[in-house]
């Protein structure tokens, strides 16, 4: 995913043991906005973010977050 700024970051939808697929509707290249939903993965696992050295994270390993409430940074 690229930024407006031209940031690049990757989301990656890791699936588990039980999750049985992985939804995505977010295309490569395409540009997303803030709580636009990327897709989801059914029966849970997890989702893995790549970012920038010079991110200000909002979050701590362990935290809970919530989608579209939890800012996890701020580039």
């Amino acid at each position: 995913m690229r930024l407006e700024n031209g940031t690049k970051i990757l989301i990656r939808q890791v699936a588990g043991v039980m999750a049985r697929r992985i939804v995505c509707y977010a295309r490569e290249g395409e540009q997303v906005k803030q709580h636009q939903e990327m897709g989801f993965i059914k029966f849970g696992s997890r989702v893995d973010m790549f970012l920038p050295i010079n991110t200000e994270m909002n979050v701590a390993l362990e935290d809970v977050v919530r989608n579209g409430i939890t800012p996890i940074a701020k580039i």
